[in-house]
């Protein structure tokens, strides 16, 4: 460990600039280490490896990817698109790297965005007046007050035993519940009863949805341009007076329903979910943390997991993203922990045996199922599943290992540039399944994946 210290006189007025020698996100930090001419060398040094081969080094690549989370910092931009808002992750130099973390600190240090020339900094400025030969500090953990998760989050860097903590994570209180509820706005309907149709009746529908309005050609539904004379709403835009909706139409069919970030939000989903099985929540849905209200509950089943010998991989999921934006898989605790510091995520146990379907020329890879729902009633519960499924696979044989493959590891590749995107009919799926998993007929699979998904009654008359 480096200990810097001044080597003349700060004036508490003095501010530093420091440079940072790598700037990256984390989906690209394996083939930067390995194609950057010098990257792998400096991280190396920086991070106090003994490597000084010319060329990328994979038993050196790994043992970087695995300590830099004890030397990332991190921020995101506030404008952009979805990918651009992805954290941005940053190493400072050698000098900033190495400013060790006190609980008094004596300095400051914060990233700093130059607009005109698009270029990240990092300031630096003393709390005090330092002397000739007072040391340089910073707090790792700054702005965080509740000494729990100041130890949570000084993990990285100072070692503890948090197995004594109970890891249960019961649902929360109705207030934080009440607290989304405020924060988004909404008014709740007024209960009405089901609206029964003649077979015959022709559906007027009005829709921001150009996939709607290029796909529906069914001859029970018209198209209006006029929102107020609609049968059924299908929107983009989130509605919000649901009150207000019920009084004045009542029998409109919706593509949304009141409070439904409680199932579609990552947080919501878990929390809601441990109604059905307690404080390890649903069986049809691997343990999972909230990393800001239960990261010492995620740390202590970590340890405790570790202690046992069990599988330790995670899969770190923004709140609120798709499409495999700013997730991150993983058995490191420090990159786990770390995580906390940029977007909300949760923390879900990763599945190290997954169900895999053989793809002629490729192997055995993850796929995933993609189903529609229509909720007709929350009282009595009405809910139908399309039986017409989508389908959507990885690319490469699926390993535990080499995380940051995306190709392996996820499965939306039509967002990926240069991914194939592979499609195969529901009616080919089924018997190529059956044939790999004789034991499973789809059937009895697809009745068993439905029925256990849906046993809280969200609120609404809704088109799901």
């Amino acid at each position: 460990m480096n200990v810097f210290s001044c080597d003349f006189p700060l004036s508490s007025a003095s501010v530093f600039l420091i440079d940072h020698a790598w700037t990256y996100r984390v989906e690209s930090a394996r083939q930067q280490l390995e194609q950057v001419p010098g990257l792998l060398q400096r991280m190396a040094s920086l991070m106090h490896f003994d490597f000084h081969g010319e060329y990328p080094d994979e038993d050196v690549v790994e043992q970087v990817l695995e300590e830099m989370w004890k030397y990332n910092q991190t921020y995101q931009l506030s404008q952009g698109t979805a990918e651009e808002k992805v954290p941005v992750w940053y190493i400072m130099d050698e000098f900033g790297s190495q400013v060790q973390h006190s609980d008094e600190p004596t300095c400051s240090m914060a990233p700093f965005f130059y607009m005109p020339e698009q270029i990240a900094y990092t300031i630096l400025w003393p709390l005090q007046d330092l002397a000739n030969g007072d040391e340089v500090t910073r707090d790792y953990a700054y702005g965080e007050s509740n000494p729990l998760i100041r130890k949570c989050r000084l993990l990285p860097w100072e070692l503890a035993d948090m197995r004594a903590i109970s890891p249960f994570t019961p649902e929360p209180s109705d207030l934080y519940y009440q607290s989304i509820f405020q924060e988004n706005k909404e008014t709740l309907p007024r209960p009405t009863e089901a609206q029964v149709y003649p077979k015959d009746k022709i559906f007027k529908v009005y829709t921001e949805m150009r996939q709607v309005l290029a796909n529906l050609k069914h001859p029970q539904f018209v198209f209006t341009d006029k929102e107020e004379e609609a049968d059924i709403l299908m929107l983009y835009s989130h509605i919000k007076d649901y009150r207000k909706l019920s009084e004045e139409r009542p029998h409109v069919l919706l593509n949304q329903f009141p409070c439904e970030t409680m199932v579609t939000v990552k947080d919501c989903l878990a929390s809601v979910a441990r109604r059905v099985g307690g404080t390890e929540g649903a069986k049809w849905l691997p343990r999972t943390f909230n990393l800001k209200t239960e990261l010492p509950q995620f740390i202590s089943h970590y340890q405790q997991n570790q202690e046992r010998g069990q599988d330790n991989h995670w899969i770190c999921k923004p709140w609120n993203l798709a499409r495999g934006l700013d997730t991150h898989i993983t058995n490191n605790l420090n990159y786990v922990i770390r995580q906390r510091e940029s977007t909300p995520k949760v923390v879900c146990k990763y599945l190290e045996k997954p169900v895999l379907f053989e793809r002629q020329e490729v192997g055995p890879v993850k796929f995933d199922i993609r189903y529609i729902v229509l909720l007709r009633s929350v009282q009595p519960l009405q809910l139908y599943a399309y039986n017409v499924f989508w389908l959507r696979f990885s690319n490469r044989p699926f390993s535990l290992d080499h995380f940051d493959d995306y190709q392996k590891h996820f499965t939306v590749m039509n967002y990926t540039e240069g991914a194939q995107l592979k499609q195969v009919h529901y009616d080919d799926f089924i018997p190529q399944f059956e044939k790999q998993y004789p034991e499973y007929p789809w059937k009895d699979v697809q009745v068993v994946s439905i029925s256990q998904h849906y046993h809280s009654e969200p609120k609404g008359n809704c088109i799901g």
